[in-house]
């Protein structure tokens, strides 16, 4: 689990197979490198992969068949120069973002990137499958920075972010053009929600006679959830 909160910037390179180098190659790689060990999860550009071997400034992972074809690791991005790095949250630390799982439910493309007097505004596209957890205020990851959705459009499943000057400097997305593609991660809150709205729907279906009120969106917004 992550806070989408990046630590560095590295690059990837990969070795044959499902083998991929991490480097870290920011001043900031330090906190990256220093208390690594082999088995733990490292969130690169929001994809949360295991460190399998140490090297002086890097470390080698692996990254499955499906991480491939479901992240920009598939993708071929020739202008892509860094990605985004994160360790894993500690029991204790601060979560200044939000939990980020470092598992991308797929990519999108950045649209376009204005900067204003206060900050950069970026548009994104997204698929029905991530769509479907976006909603204005709330979170989403994108290349596995926490940022928060200021306008989303359901017709054409857009959505733009307001990244402070801080962190458009310090993160990947000031390398990104318009096309570049990133990987998006929805709020974990999201999917439980709908999960168990699914099932107290099925369950109030199949249990029609039953004398419990079924979790539904009425139900939660009566409650303070929504």
């Amino acid at each position: 689990m992550f806070t989408g909160l990046i630590q560095a910037l590295g690059t990837v390179r990969p070795l044959g197979g499902d083998y991929w180098q991490i480097t870290c190659v920011t001043k900031s790689s330090d906190i990256i490198m220093r208390d690594l060990a082999l088995g733990d999860s490292v969130a690169v550009d929001g994809v949360c992969l295991t460190v399998e071997e140490i090297l002086k400034d890097a470390f080698i992972v692996t990254a499955s068949p499906e991480t491939i074809r479901r992240t920009t690791l598939g993708q071929e991005q020739t202008d892509q120069k860094y990605v985004n790095l994160e360790t894993s949250l500690r029991v204790g630390s601060k979560v200044g973002g939000h939990f980020v799982m470092g598992h991308v439910d797929g990519i999108g493309q950045l649209l376009t990137a204005e900067q204003t007097s206060t900050s950069w505004e970026m548009t994104f596209t997204a698929t029905e499958a991530i769509a479907r957890y976006i909603v204005p205020k709330g979170s989403i990851a994108v290349n596995g920075i926490s940022l928060t959705v200021a306008e989303y459009d359901p017709i054409t499943l857009r959505f733009k972010v307001a990244v402070i000057p801080l962190t458009y400097a310090e993160t990947n997305l000031r390398y990104l053009d318009s096309g570049s593609w990133v990987n998006l991660e929805g709020d974990i809150l999201g999917k439980y929600v709908e999960k168990f709205l699914s099932s107290s729907n099925k369950d109030a279906t199949a249990n029609e006679d039953s004398s419990s009120d079924p979790i539904t969106s009425t139900f939660l917004s009566e409650h303070g959830y929504l």
